[in-house]
């Protein structure tokens, strides 16, 4: 049962009684992390966070002792206690050091039906491979509680809230590869588009409801005039395609200002050396873009039929990072492909952040070495030591930047990394075996 009296429970019940005016933030740098370890992290200095928020955790069907009830739209909505009470730890301390927070929302499958009638699409039938799921837009009970979530975030992480702030919010993840990570099962492209506009409408419509500058993104992977090739067109679509197709849809039903969370990884996420990527051209025909050609992004972006208001969509850098390989040579291309994305972003005004991911190396990422620390051997993400990488992410927004990204020169190939540019690859752009 979705609503339920609050009389009936003795329950903290929050609201809040006006939209939030406080401007969006000027970041002091666009440094950022998937943040595991928060001491850590603010020891490294970042100025943005990004951190999963799964709502399927969150779901409460009606009202139970662990519980706080929301009213949103003249209904009651139920919450969990204890997933929000973690996501305090981890917002709080963050927020309280000058740190822009990003909430990644996913509708991760519960298994339990209830609470998964009200978070996950139909269409998303048995497990997803990897258990996030489109959310579910396909019935008013899961489009009121996706804008009474959106709300009730908002709500808690802003203002003076003690729990901190968060000002982004990404709807969901990589949407372009649906089938493994907004997973609504087979669905023509036009379909997901449809199902994943209204998704963002609801998010956005709950987080204005009580911020009037935090900002709603979209979510797509690096794969742009090709699609994960692991799929077809019923399980993946091209970035652009569906960039282009959602911007159409939310024209059509009213548009409003969203932005683009997009993943650069290199072509290949087991080679790092991502100047090295075949696919990745200056052009905007490009199969893929990385960091290789951020550019053809932010041209596309700049056309009149995506601006918002006469202005471009703002970017972040939501999730990519750089394969630690074996060898002597590992650590140091790994920290010298970060040296060079982190130059190649600060040319571009219309990226605000660089959110690396990972800080620790995960036992269930298919083998990637991604993170600034290493892990302990037989552990899922327990952390053991920095890796090269971790320094340079130290020093790339301080004095000792330059001294910490010579090494990276001659690696790289070029005098400087602020002037590096990409040899054109236009007669071999088959990416490289192992390629994603």
């Amino acid at each position: 049962m979705l609503l339920r009296s609050v009389s009936l429970v003795l329950l903290l019940v929050f609201a809040s009684p006006a939209q939030d005016a406080t401007p969006y933030p000027t970041p002091r740098s666009k440094k950022g992390l998937q943040v595991q370890m928060v001491d850590d992290a603010l020891a490294l200095g970042i100025a943005h966070a990004a951190v999963n928020v799964d709502l399927g955790a969150l779901a409460d069907v009606d009202g139970g002792d662990d519980a706080v009830a929301f009213v949103h739209d003249g209904r009651t909505f139920w919450f969990r206690t204890a997933p929000l009470h973690a996501l305090d730890a981890q917002v709080a301390p963050l927020a309280r050091a000058g740190v822009l927070v990003t909430a990644i929302l996913l509708a991760i499958q519960t298994h339990d039906p209830a609470r998964d009638r009200l978070v996950v699409h139909g269409g998303c039938r048995g497990k997803a491979p990897n258990g996030i799921a489109a959310f579910a837009t396909d019935t008013a009970d899961g489009r009121a509680w996706l804008t009474a979530a959106s709300a009730m975030l908002a709500a808690r992480y802003g203002g003076d809230a003690p729990h901190g702030r968060i000002w982004n919010w990404i709807v969901g993840n990589e949407v372009n590869s649906h089938w493994w990570w907004y997973h609504l099962g087979r669905a023509e492209p036009a379909d997901v588009v449809a199902a994943y506009a209204t998704a963002v409408r609801c998010v956005h419509r709950g987080v204005r409801s009580e911020s009037r500058h935090g900002r709603v993104f979209v979510s797509i992977e690096h794969h742009w005039n090709v699609r994960y090739d692991a799929g077809d067109e019923r399980q993946a679509t091209p970035g652009r395609a569906l960039l282009d197709a959602f911007a159409a849809r939310v024209r059509q039903d009213g548009d409003f200002d969203w932005h683009v969370a997009f993943h650069p990884y290199p072509e290949n996420l087991f080679e790092c050396r991502f100047w090295r990527d075949r696919s990745a051209p200056d052009r905007d025909d490009a199969a893929r873009v990385t960091f290789r050609n951020l550019p053809v992004l932010l041209r596309h972006l700049a056309r009149p039929e995506l601006q918002w208001q006469g202005a471009p969509r703002r970017v972040i850098l939501s999730e990519q990072g750089f394969h630690c390989a074996d060898g002597e040579h590992g650590e140091r291309d790994q920290a010298a492909a970060f040296a060079l994305a982190w130059a190649l972003v600060q040319r571009e005004p219309g990226i605000d952040a660089f959110v690396l991911h990972r800080h620790v190396d995960h036992a269930h990422e298919g083998g990637l070495r991604l993170g600034l620390w290493t892990r302990q051997p037989d552990s899922v993400c327990t952390p053991l030591r920095r890796r090269r990488m971790a320094l340079v992410f130290a020093g790339c927004d301080t004095e000792a930047w330059p001294a910490c990204a010579a090494f990276a020169l001659p690696v790289v190939g070029c005098d400087d990394l602020r002037t590096w540019r990409p040899v054109d690859a236009r007669a071999a752009e088959a990416p490289a075996a192992g390629a994603r």
